[in-house]
């Protein structure tokens, strides 16, 4: 499989990478990225671009693939629904359009969140827009749309989240995820994303949408396949 990666700075997308780097059957992997990640290995290819709303100058660099992993995330602290909405929605659907008229057939996996509200009528902004972003996903002709919705990640091997915020809230959040323990499957690893991951682009998924019981499952097949 060829697979192209967006967000592979992040927990997810740099977890996502790694599994991508370790599985038997990907030939190609190639990120699109502000910046490089400093990887270094025989399969991976970087781009990097920093116009993320306009494609056209790699455009030639982005045929040939049979699934895109999209892992760019955004906290919208401090951001009004106009704002925020420029990367989950906007950057999304430009992305998801031009992937769907330069690789047919390609499965386009979108990691969201748990909590999306498509009806877009929560009282959570962030839920939305994403709602907003996983209906509109749906619509370009690509040949299958996955929607991962994940709660509680733990990161993997030396990940770490980006910002301040974003890691005092999950430190605030260790009771809770001492709780979830004692549940496996209500909190995910990055492992765990990264191998579900590859399970949907090489065999497809039962539904539209995976929550984190969904994603838990796809992992274990990827280990029985083993």
């Amino acid at each position: 499989m060829n697979i192209l990666l967006f967000g592979a700075a992040g927990i997810v997308g740099n977890a996502v990478l790694r599994e991508c780097l370790y599985a038997d059957d990907v030939e190609r992997v190639q990120t699109v990225g502000r910046t490089a990640t400093g990887q270094h290995h025989a399969l991976l290819v970087e781009i990097v671009h920093q116009d993320r709303w306009n494609c056209d100058a790699i455009e030639a660099q982005l045929s040939g693939f049979d699934a895109c992993f999209f892992c760019l995330g955004l906290s919208s602290t401090g951001m009004s629904e106009e704002q925020y909405k420029r990367m989950p929605y906007d950057l999304t659907l430009a992305a998801a359009e031009t992937l769907s008229r330069l690789n047919r057939p390609m499965t386009f996996v979108y990691v969201s969140g748990a909590g999306i509200d498509s009806t877009e009528r929560s009282r959570s902004m962030w839920a939305r827009v994403k709602g907003r972003t996983e209906s509109a996903l749906r619509i370009p002709p690509l040949k299958a749309v996955c929607l991962f919705q994940p709660g509680l990640i733990e990161p993997m091997h030396g990940g770490q989240l980006k910002t301040a915020s974003c890691r005092r809230i999950y430190s605030a959040l260790k009771p809770y995820r001492r709780c979830c323990s004692l549940f496996p499957r209500s909190e995910l690893t990055t492992e765990t994303i990264g191998r579900a991951m590859l399970v949907v682009a090489r065999t497809g998924a039962r539904q539209v949408v995976l929550e984190a019981t969904d994603i838990s499952s796809h992992c274990r097949a990827a280990a029985r396949a083993v």
